[in-house]
């Protein structure tokens, strides 16, 4: 069987690819389902998209490279996409998009988009041999017991990376790019719950409050929550882009907050306040109870002295932690870094070096913020590759 383009990977980006190629698209996919991490994403209603997506927002050794394509395809036109097709959404906080509904709205209407365009789906195939004569990718499948060649002008790269093992990730798109000398930057887990080899957060488990967390210079405002194991919640998931094993964090735990001021208001209206039932009010009740013994916390608001406040406050405002290690890719919702960007053209997503040999989404060295931006990744580099694949042909 000949096609013109075959795509490795049914999730966001080979799809939104494949809408854009047109006919003669072959799409392969392993899974049962296509779009599987669409389906579980956004506690299954799929964070789409962000409405504040900006190139800034996201990591690579090239922190250009990714303009090219969120430019020409934004989260406005991927908006008008979900609006043609009918699919109530909704925002939240920070620009966050969600669908009303399911998120596998949102795959029925890649599938859509995809089967108008005129290209083929594949489910529960393997790639099982791969080679490159200089004109044409030939590939062995493996499709219902049989062994099937498929051989392709074009072949796509947008198996993702190694995030979620448990739904068939693998590395693939590496090994395929480093076998037609692209090179691989390190990769490690992103978006990620931070852990702690002694459990010691394990009495808060479920305690959330909002922080602002920071990793090697860079900070979120947002929430915290406290797990069986260390620590998750949004602002920690997105730190843990920035940071890596050995560092430490820093939180603060009064973002907008004059303790201060409260305490010192307090110890002349409430001086026979104790001062873990003071600050209980302001932070979780258990997580004062977990600090009381560390900032001493005992007596009267009115024993209090300005400079023994002053030690409270900048110790809940710098409260240091060194995790130990991280969920790793089991729970990471990305993978960060992937195919070196240094030889793909930002404008098409082709390789430099091998004409017809694309690399979109998650494969590539481009990491988003929590919120949507990995999804927008995904359609703009899609759109980008499909784009220049229908003018190559």
């Amino acid at each position: 069987m000949q096609v013109e383009t075959l795509i490795l990977g049914a999730g966001a980006a080979g799809m939104m690819c494949a809408a854009q190629a047109g006919p003669s698209t072959l799409v392969i996919d392993h899974a049962k389902a296509p779009g599987e991490k669409i389906r579980i994403s956004g506690g299954g209603r799929c964070n789409f998209t962000n409405l504040h997506t900006d190139p800034a927002r996201f990591l690579g050794q090239n922190p250009h490279f990714h303009k090219s394509a969120l430019s020409r395809y934004t989260q406005w036109d991927f908006l008008d996409l979900v609006d043609r097709h009918k699919i109530a959404w909704h925002e939240k906080t920070l620009g966050q998009l969600f669908c009303d509904d399911k998120a596998t709205q949102i795959v029925e209407m890649l599938r859509a988009e995809l089967s108008t365009a005129g290209a083929q789906l594949w489910l529960q195939t393997s790639l099982a041999d791969l080679t490159h004569d200089g004109t044409l990718f030939t590939a062995q499948l493996e499709r219902e017991g049989k062994r099937q060649t498929v051989t392709a002008r074009n072949l796509v790269l947008a198996t993702g990376g190694k995030s979620i093992p448990k739904m068939g990730a693998t590395g693939l798109a590496y090994d395929i790019a480093r076998r037609f000398g692209h090179t691989v930057t390190d990769t490690r887990p992103a978006l990620v719950p931070l852990t702690f080899s002694d459990q010691r957060f394990a009495p808060l488990s479920g305690v959330a409050t909002p922080v602002v967390a920071e990793a090697n210079g860079t900070a979120f405002e947002e929430a915290l929550l406290f797990t069986h194991r260390g620590l998750s919640g949004p602002a920690v998931l997105q730190i843990s882009s920035y940071w890596t094993e050995g560092d430490a964090i820093h939180v603060n735990l009064l973002p907008d907050h004059d303790l201060p001021g409260t305490l010192k208001t307090a110890r002349q209206t409430q001086g026979k306040r104790n001062v873990t039932t003071a600050l209980a009010e302001i932070l979780p009740e258990r997580l004062v109870d977990h600090l009381s013994a560390d900032l001493r916390l005992t007596g009267n608001v009115g024993d209090l002295s300005d400079k023994r406040i002053d030690e409270i406050t900048h110790h809940l405002r710098h409260w240091t932690l060194t995790p130990t290690g991280s969920e790793g890719y089991r729970t990471a919702e990305v993978t960060l870094g992937g195919i070196s960007t240094d030889r793909i053209d930002s404008k098409t997503m082709m390789s430099r070096d091998v004409p017809g040999l694309y690399m979109i989404g998650e494969a590539v060295d481009v990491t988003g913020w929590l919120g949507g931006y990995n999804f927008q990744w995904a359609w703009s580099s899609g759109v980008a590759a499909g784009r220049a694949i229908r003018e190559r042909s």
